[in-house]
């Protein structure tokens, strides 16, 4: 009997193009479909990307009272693992529709259809790639030594570097969930939220490079893009579409094993 279940979607990769944003330097979003263009349509200004200030705050807040480890060994090459010590038993990411104010406060820029922004990253060539994204794709752990197991619950795990992310919501049934967090090292603290991006929209996230005495650390995660799906029978996997630098990267991971809790913003219950 066993035998006949279906290995649930994890992550596939559709479709990936290149992007070389010195002849296509603009993001537009037109009605809903993500565009890579030289020239902005006549009288399209570009949105002011949002800037990292640290008096914003938005989303769960949780007390971070010292760092359990710094691990720059595992993955090599590839960055470093922050594991941060929250004072706390479970971790709730607050859902909420993603806004252009509580977008920025996590420095992110939200790009609604009809509007663009202007892409800036040290590596020209970036891809934009079309993912599926299945329901327990967040239920994996790099970070606890067990393997390629999916887990029955889903730890913090968020992000940052110094590319360009453009988070697509093109699912037709579904709108796009990408985890986020602004992290304030010396203040021990950290908010925590889950955006829900509304079918076309997109978020554009600036790179985020390390930089020494940052006030605040802007992170976000998208392995819970389906997030979104929990509860819908019939289907268990989303299509998203997603600008990123695919080689020679090198990125921040903070992270905790503490369960995390996560829901649907009030008004879609």
């Amino acid at each position: 009997m066993e035998d006949g279940f279906n290995t649930p979607v994890f992550i596939n990769e559709l479709h990936k193009a290149e992007v070389d944003i010195r002849k296509t330097p603009f993001f537009y979003n037109h009605d809903g479909k993500p565009q890579y263009l030289a020239e902005l349509p006549h009288e399209l200004h570009p949105l002011a990307p949002a800037a990292t200030d640290p008096a914003l705050a938005f989303g769960t807040e949780y007390a971070v009272p010292k760092v359990l480890d710094v691990d720059a060994a595992t993955f090599k090459d590839f960055g470093v693992a922050t594991q941060l010590g929250f004072a706390a038993q479970q971790i709730v990411f607050e859902p909420v529709w993603a806004t252009r104010d509580i977008a920025a406060a996590f420095g992110i820029t939200l790009v609604e259809p009809g509007q663009a922004v202007q892409l800036e990253c040290p590596a020209p060539e970036l891809h934009h790639v079309e993912y599926e994204y299945g329901v327990f794709a967040g239920h994996w752990s790099p970070y606890q030594k067990t393997g390629d197991n999916l887990l029955s619950v889903v730890c913090t795990d968020l992000e940052h570097h110094n590319f360009p992310h453009v988070f697509a919501s093109i699912d037709p049934k579904q709108p796009l969930v990408v985890s986020v967090g602004r992290y304030w090292p010396k203040l021990g603290k950290i908010r925590l939220a889950d955006l829900w991006v509304p079918h076309g929209s997109a978020l554009y996230i600036p790179p985020k490079p390390a930089l020494p005495e940052m006030a605040c650390i802007d992170l976000h995660n998208n392995r819970n893009s389906a997030r979104a799906c929990w509860g819908d029978i019939r289907q268990n996997s989303i299509v998203t579409q997603t600008l990123l630098q695919t080689s020679g990267t090198y990125s921040y991971w903070y992270w905790n094993a503490i369960p995390t809790a996560h829901s649907r913003p009030d008004d879609i219950r």
